[in-house]
């Protein structure tokens, strides 16, 4: 017997091996050569976010040290609602501190503040609400709430920042109001100190509605023709404002 014999057989190779083809292997080093797909839209969105939060921070500075009336008080929560509309979100949150920080930098903590609450919260708030597209009654009605609650943060960070109750204020004008109203109505009664109470809290309610429901007008005309439509006005709302064009 030779060695040969008594070495152990070899395992046999497969006759025909898999090798890969042209076409495979061209397709191989064409993954491998490609670059990692990155989504289109990031950029974009980082951009938008980023020039609409600017624009809406550059609204308050400006009606701040220049102020034009109510003409640019319209457009506060606007570019953060529409932010919203387009990017979701994040990206409405991240708008309204980019405010934040921007007017920080720009105008002190405290102006920052003011900005922030109501009216980078309310951007956001319609924000939702038009996305969900919901009636205009209910999401005027909760910037309503939310606007009113800013009114008396603003009222309290003020106060305690200049040492003075300037919900005073507030309680003279309701006190004025209700005066001239008992007068026409020929009442010879004083109003009560919860009465005036009552109608200052009012008051600051009406205001809040009026001027949301502005708002909803401006964002209604602006936002058509910017591609992002936010719910159709009431039907009363919609008869106005064709006779009125």
């Amino acid at each position: 017997m030779s060695i040969l014999d008594s070495l152990p057989d070899e395992p046999e190779k497969d006759p025909s091996p898999k090798s890969p083809t042209p076409h495979n292997h061209w397709l191989d080093k064409e993954q491998q050569l490609m670059p990692p797909q990155v989504k289109a839209d990031a950029p974009l969105r980082m951009v938008e976010t980023a020039f609409l939060a600017s624009t809406a921070s550059l609204i308050w500075f400006i009606n701040f040290y220049f102020p034009l009336g109510p003409v640019l008080r319209i457009f506060f929560p606007v570019p953060i609602a529409l932010v919203y509309l387009r990017w979701g979100k994040r990206a409405a949150w991240m708008a309204a501190l980019t405010c934040g920080l921007l007017l920080m930098v720009l105008m002190g903590p405290s102006r920052s503040l003011l900005f922030v609450m109501p009216y980078g919260f309310m951007g956001v708030l319609l924000g939702a609400a038009w996305y969900r597209r919901v009636p205009w009654i209910v999401s005027i009605t909760l910037g309503t709430l939310l606007g009113t609650l800013g009114v008396f943060f603003q009222l309290w960070l003020l106060s305690v920042l200049s040492g003075q109750d300037l919900w005073i204020y507030a309680i003279t004008q309701a006190t004025e109001i209700l005066k001239w109203v008992f007068f026409n109505l020929s009442l010879l009664a004083s109003p009560s100190v919860f009465l005036i109470q009552v109608a200052a809290i009012a008051l600051i309610l009406l205001n809040n509605f009026i001027y949301l429901f502005v708002v909803h007008l401006a964002a209604w005309f602006l936002f058509d023709r910017l591609g992002n439509p936010i719910p159709r006005p009431p039907r009363w709302v919609q008869v106005l404002m064709d006779y009125e064009g």
